[in-house]
């Protein structure tokens, strides 16, 4: 099946969006986790909120950011084309869009975050 695959655009973007969508409840998951450490164990909640602080922790808020940013871009893209069947003709386009303004807005993001890791 991979060896066949031609993955264009609008199959790549709804892998994406999968993948996106359950890295996003992975975070959910583990922000539940976290706030029960608060109340049930602070020393392992203050030692958790230092790993948050790392370098690792800050990649990993990172990559939680561009989940979130790149699913609800994405599904902005969905809800338009849902609304407008006529822009299904142009959803290549749309999806480049969504990467131009990832990339626009999400890298200077991504610095900021790591701006204290890399001693800025």
């Amino acid at each position: 099946m991979l060896l066949r695959y031609r993955g264009s655009e609008g199959m790549v973007a709804w892998a994406f969006h999968r993948i996106s969508g359950l890295a996003i409840f992975a975070f959910v998951l583990l922000h539940v986790f976290d706030i029960y450490l608060a109340g049930a164990d602070p020393k392992v909640y203050d030692d958790l909120l230092k790993f948050y602080a790392s370098t690792a922790g800050r990649i990993l808020e990172v990559l939680l950011g561009a989940a979130l940013f790149y699913h609800s871009l994405n599904g902005i893209r969905i809800l338009l084309m849902d609304f407008w069947p006529r822009l299904t003709l142009y959803h290549k386009q749309l999806w480049y869009a969504n990467w131009i303004i990832f990339l626009g807005v999400g890298l200077p993001g991504a610095f900021i975050i790591m701006r204290p890791a890399l001693g800025l």
